[in-house]
């Protein structure tokens, strides 16, 4: 078992060749012992540390890997949604190895760039600039670890064979200050901003915004809005005026992108196979949807949730809605993807728009029975080039945006009960932009004016869910806010079966909804009282185990190294 080359701690000693290039980030192949030797090779040792794996989404955005309660693929369950998770868990292997790997790449510039014979080439002013940039990349991947495992092992230099087989974990927090102390000598020596034809690296911004998500998932809550207000401060960002057109593949340098990893289909970077995201009238398979969970938690044009507002009619839920609910999710009887999307029982005909004609509707489980199980369909930067290029595409991998540094602030001000004018301004930036109009124009969109810490609690993590859907977040959001055991401990629902459905649901009048959830505390919708009229479908329970909070060390680690210890439960 020694010999297992992919244990993650053995890749604190290996640097692996590089496997893709890409124009925006070009990799480079040179000998170790010759890296480092002038500034274009620091500068192309420096860009391995931007590749796409060392940067994965916690939900993926395009197969059947959902955590959290925001998407599901059928009637399948991650193990993470089963309750299923173990120390062989591919996912977690994978996001262990990866990160370690990004690690070993930096600590191994960082002891380079330290060396006499390079400091000798390279001015210090430029030294400490690479310096930084390679001390970001390393806090970011020990700060993804540690939310993930816990204790992790730490090293910040280039191990040895020896101490590779017997480096036990390093308590968490002694590896959150060197987390800090990284992050804090990127902020200190990284530009505000680099010249617009400069290749896209990390900033200031990038580190404070990255060093805040840390913090705020630490609930360090003091150190979260110091760093997300510095961020802020920098004014380097600015919110896109359109939500809906911000994750098109076609928007590229967004200011309100802080920090991405580029795709390329020119360089065979790409995000698909898309199919499963993609409608079946469309040639796809509409197996990935957003949840009714999700679906429900968007508040209605007067602000308030759907269990409260008069504006909401179950019979026409996408009416009178926030902006950002058919931003992300397709609404009935709407153009997507060349067809009028309807997934009404009786609606087996449906237009295609090229022709302007009726065609069998393959989005109706009528006609087939894989058609989306909740009606659902996703949205949020799907158009119509998807569909071109062998479905495959190219959109920016958005690691952190500026509204998701706005929130932080906000989140991380309430959790202090620091409830000022910026805290709602924060807020309220946010939610103007769905509307598509200024934060000042309080007319034109539901203004947030509470102060009381528990409701404007509810509101920060409803705005959170709306805003950020589908962009691999929300799963740690339900984790470090310790609800996932309530909302991953309860069915997935969906529509009956074509005949029920039409017996009990449409001939009744009760399409599309024959009920209406009621919303928690969390902004959480609870279905139980609709279930129990039997007029939605238990599509599959999910059942999370609150040992899962931490993730395992993979069991090549453990075997390998009888320091490594476990963590509990597995």
């Amino acid at each position: 078992m020694r010999t297992k080359i992919y244990s993650a701690v053995l890749s604190l000693l290996l640097l692996a060749s590089c496997q893709n290039s890409l124009d925006l980030y070009p990799l480079a192949q040179p000998s170790a012992e010759k890296w480092y030797s002038n500034e274009t090779e620091i500068q192309l040792a420096l860009n391995d540390l931007y590749r796409l794996e060392w940067w994965q989404w916690d939900e993926d955005n395009t197969s059947v890997n959902y955590l959290s309660d925001d998407g599901f693929y059928r009637q399948a369950l991650t193990p993470i949604k089963a309750g299923t998770v173990t120390s062989q868990w591919d996912f977690s292997t994978n996001f262990w190895r990866n990160g370690y790997k990004a690690i070993a790449r930096a600590n191994r510039a960082i002891v380079a760039l330290n060396s006499t014979e390079t400091k000798s080439k390279v001015s210090q002013a430029k030294l400490d600039v690479y310096l930084a940039e390679a001390r970001f990349h390393r806090a970011a991947q020990y700060a993804k670890l540690v939310d993930k495992f816990g204790d992790v092992v730490y090293s910040d230099g280039v191990v040895s064979i020896e101490d590779a087989y017997t480096i036990g974990r390093t308590d968490k927090k002694t590896v959150i200050t060197k987390i800090y102390e990284d992050f804090d000598f990127a902020i200190a020596n990284l530009p505000d901003a680099y010249a617009a034809t400069a290749i896209k690296r990390v900033t200031k911004g990038v580190a404070l915004a990255l060093k805040a998500r840390f913090a705020l998932y630490q609930q360090d809550f003091t150190t979260a809005a110091a760093a997300a207000k510095a961020c802020i401060d920098l004014n380097q960002y600015t919110l896109h005026p359109d939500y809906g057109t911000l994750f098109l593949q076609s928007t590229k340098n967004s200011k309100e992108v802080v920090f991405s990893i580029p795709r390329s289909l020119e360089q065979k970077i790409t995000l698909g196979p898309t199919s499963d995201k993609i409608t079946r009238n469309s040639g796809g398979f509409a197996a990935t949807n957003p949840t009714w969970d999700l679906f429900c938690s968007y508040l209605c044009t007067d602000g308030k949730t759907i269990d409260k507002s008069p504006l909401y009619d179950p019979r026409n839920p996408f009416k009178n809605r926030d902006p950002r609910c058919t931003a992300t999710i397709v609404e009935f009887g709407q153009p997507h993807l060349g067809f009028i999307y309807d997934p009404h029982p009786n609606a087996v005909q449906v237009l295609r728009l090229s022709s302007n004609s009726m065609v069998t509707n393959n989005d109706n489980r009528v006609n087939a029975q894989f058609a989306s199980f909740n009606g659902l369909v996703w949205k949020k930067g799907i158009d119509d080039s998807w569909l071109l290029n062998g479905r495959l595409i190219e959109p920016e991998q958005i690691i952190i945006r500026y509204a998701d540094v706005l929130l932080m602030y906000a989140e991380a001000k309430i959790e202090l009960n620091q409830i000022d004018e910026s805290v709602l301004s924060a807020m309220n930036a946010v939610r103007a932009r769905a509307y598509k109009v200024a934060a000042s124009a309080t007319t034109l969109y539901p203004v947030i004016t509470e102060t009381n810490q528990a409701e404007l609690r509810k509101l920060l993590r409803i705005e959170r869910r709306m805003e950020f859907a589908n962009e691999g977040l929300r799963y740690m959001d339900i984790v470090r806010w310790k609800i996932a055991g309530k909302v991953l401990n309860r069915p997935i629902y969906g529509m009956l079966d074509p005949i029920d459905l039409k017996a009990k649901v449409v001939d009744k009048g009760l399409w599309f909804f024959a009920g209406t959830p009621t919303i928690d505390e969390d902004g959480t919708p609870d279905f139980s009282a609709m279930a129990a009229t039997g007029l939605i479908k238990n599509l599959v329970p999910t059942a999370w185990t609150d040992r899962q909070y931490l993730w395992p060390v993979p069991t090549a680690e453990i075997q390998i190294n009888p320091n490594m210890k476990q963590n509990a439960g597995y």
